[in-house]
């Protein structure tokens, strides 16, 4: 198989696509045997090598929940099979011809920016100047994300354009004549587009140069929006699948937004005028994509762009351009250019993290279901249209703002409550959504059991379960704000992603169990949320409190001497008829002592079972006296401890009790509304309701 140029290597992981000898398109893996392995890969372009493996075909990951990355959609986007796991990996043949060239100078261009440039310095340099992300920080890159700037580090149709015109005016001043230029414009744009990596960004603008110059050439007049039409239909015969790709929906929407509506930018008078329209008319184009994806927006993006658009494009990716190209004619000069650039450039950021932090930037009001999708673009085909015929302004108030309004509002006006177990995988992690978002309560965080690993296996970016599985599912759920987050106890696969959803959602307190606040594997968290200035109580049983029609209580610990899993904070909820019963990793002995104090208990409808359902918990004198309708068990798939344990399941099968696993069935989400309880499942799509009253 040949290797792409989308590959990385991180930790002791390659990962990446390959074309088979058949021409199939697969996402591959290899783990690395030795550090001396991955150097040896690390020091060379891999793009366009030929390996021979021996593996076998990997079962493609399916998403955690509805709003977590789906790696089947990413692979249909980049036209791939399916995945491959590789157990030995052979180079036979070096990258050859006009695409092998290609990558072999992108790779030595990077080691170019490794070698002379500041380390703090490079992955600006590589993301502007070769379209490589992979080393940017993920703190500024949130930062970016807050500020809606993040496309300014995407090599765009604004950086084409701008090195297209550099290119040619640079042909010009050397007495070549216009088409000669053109013809080397023609031959040079595509191996540009490789050079960079190939983005939808850069190949619709590569494209519509193209087409244009190539018409020009042969006596025909294209108008750009022909030109336009054109690229975007050549790429999606070339590469059907990327009409799936973010990167191509937000690049050809913000383009169509601009040039459709270049007759009103052309009637504006000042070039201010003109940026803010400019920077208006792309953020509400691609505003409902954006929502659809990302579940939020930056509202700060209108303001931040106008600064921030033309100081990278005609000030800081000048500036690496040029420091790129005195690398390789006048290295010597770098060194005191670099002394009064890097100072200003890390003042600049630090400027940027400082606006970043300020709160209430971003609008999150979920994931748009298709109702709402086609309802904002009405509003922005509308808007288009008032500013197109010259309408007064205010009109916007209404084709943008009542969709906005309704868009906001629908949570407010469901009255049914919702439990969803997202699958975290060996771990806890429980939102509750009360009716008309009167509270949401986060049960648990979920975590990863970590292991002391060589230094050349760590990987750059650890996973994250609260960043990368819990923080999309709030966010996709239009959760901005967590009434009560509820510490159930100080075990890390409880408790590890705390620390993560603290700093990217608003929490008003947290519960935790008594003696466990000062446990290791809270400390993180702990100081996350004294930095956030967020209450901690401790709670024990017998607290209770009313939100709306809701009542909830704590039925366990029974005392403040903190002993470990049966110690875990139990919540019982009830809202209405509807019951449920949240138990932690309570073992026997706990169940035990919270039966012997709410004897009355009984008939519960939805039971989180203790611990996984190892077979230390779920009791038969448990199952017996509380009797759930359903039962869920939160565990991983393939988990070393064997959890739920056999025995567990068979004691419910037993009792014809009905039970799911999010190892089988993925996130579960129960929706209470009147008396009707619907049951779904990521993984399993069918729907199934019940009546509790009967």
């Amino acid at each position: 198989m040949k290797l792409t140029s989308t590959y990385t290597i991180n930790g002791s992981k390659l990962r990446g696509f390959v074309i088979s000898e058949d021409k199939d398109k697969w996402y591959i893996t290899y783990t690395f045997t030795s550090e001396e392995e991955k150097m040896m890969f690390e020091q060379q372009s891999l793009t366009g090598t030929k390996f021979k493996w021996t593996g076998q075909a990997a079962e493609v990951p399916l998403p955690a929940h509805d709003y977590a990355f789906s790696m089947k959609t990413y692979l249909t986007s980049h036209g791939a099979a399916g995945m491959l796991s590789a157990s030995s990996f052979q180079k036979i043949a070096d990258p050859s011809g006009v695409f092998g060239w290609i990558a072999e100078r992108r790779f030595q261009m990077e080691k170019q920016i490794e070698a002379y440039f500041p380390l703090s310095l490079q992955p600006e340099a590589k993301s502007l100047l070769l379209g490589l992300q992979d080393d940017m920080d993920p703190q500024q890159t949130r930062a970016y994300q807050i500020l809606g700037i993040t496309h300014l580090f995407a090599i765009s149709g604004l950086h084409v354009a701008f090195l297209t015109f550099i290119f040619y005016q640079l042909m010009l001043r050397l007495m070549i004549r216009k088409e000669i230029a053109v013809w080397c414009l023609l031959i040079c744009l595509p191996i540009y587009a490789c050079l960079v990596g190939g983005a939808p960004s850069v190949w619709r603008a590569v494209g519509v140069v193209e087409i244009l110059l190539l018409s020009k050439q042969m006596n025909q007049r294209l108008s750009i929006e022909d030109a336009f039409g054109l690229s975007l239909i050549i790429f999606i015969c070339l590469q059907p699948g990327v009409i799936f790709q973010i990167g191509f929906q937000l690049s050809y929407l913000a383009a169509a937004a601009l040039l459709y509506s270049s007759s009103f930018l052309k009637s504006q008078t000042t070039v201010l005028k003109q940026s803010f329209w400019i920077t208006f008319l792309c953020q509400i184009g691609v505003f409902p994509i954006l929502l659809f994806h990302f579940y939020e927006i930056s509202l700060s993006s209108f303001i931040v762009n106008l600064v921030f658009v033309p100081l990278f494009s005609f000030v800081i990716l000048p500036i690496n351009l040029v420091l790129f190209l005195l690398s390789f004619v006048m290295p010597f000069l770098l060194e005191p250019l670099f002394m009064i650039y890097e100072p200003l450039r890390l003042g600049l950021t630090t400027f940027i993290l400082k606006i970043a932090s300020i709160p209430y930037q971003l609008w999150n009001p979920g994931k748009l279901s298709l109702w709402q999708l086609i309802m904002a673009y009405i509003g922005v085909v509308c808007s288009f249209l008032l500013l197109e015929l010259r309408h007064s302004l205010s009109k916007l108030l209404l084709t943008l703002g009542l969709p906005v309004l309704i868009i906001h509002a629908t949570p407010f006006l469901d009255t049914s409550i919702e439990v969803s177990f997202i699958n975290v995988g060996q771990g806890d992690a429980t939102v509750i959504e009360l009716p008309h978002q009167q509270g949401v309560i986060l049960i648990d965080a979920g975590g990863l059991l970590r292991f002391d690993q060589p230094f050349w296996k760590q990987t750059d970016t650890p996973f994250e379960i609260g960043r990368e599985v819990i923080v999309p599912f709030l966010k996709g759920r239009g959760i901005r704000r967590i009434d009560t987050f509820i510490w159930t106890h100080a075990d890390s696969d409880h408790v590890e992603g705390a620390e993560e959803i603290l700093e990217e959602i608003t929490v008003e307190e947290i519960h935790v169990t008594p003696g466990a606040i000062h446990l290791p594997t809270l400390q993180l968290a702990f100081q996350t949320a004294l930095n956030n200035k967020i209450p901690i109580k401790e709670q024990i049983a017998d607290f209770s409190w009313q939100v709306g029609d809701t009542h909830l209580m704590y039925l366990s610990p029974q005392d403040t001497n903190y002993k470990g899993n049966d110690d875990s904070l139990v919540l019982f909820m009830k809202h209405g008829i509807f019951t449920a019963l949240f138990t932690g990793d309570l073992e026997k002995d706990g169940e035990e002592d919270m039966l012997r104090k709410y004897e009355g208990m009984r008939n519960i409808d939805i039971l989180k079972a203790g611990h996984h359902g190892s077979k230390t918990s779920s009791s038969a004198e448990l199952i017996n006296k509380v009797n759930p309708k359903l039962t869920i068990f939160s565990a991983g798939k393939n988990n070393r401890y064997g959890h739920p344990h056999k025995e567990i399941l068979d004691r419910f099968k037993e009792k014809k009790l009905p039970t799911l696993t999010t190892s089988d069935v993925g996130s579960v989400h129960i929706r209470f509304h009147k008396k009707d309880m619907t049951i779904r499942t990521t993984l399993e799509k069918g729907i199934i309701k019940r009546d509790l009253s009967q």
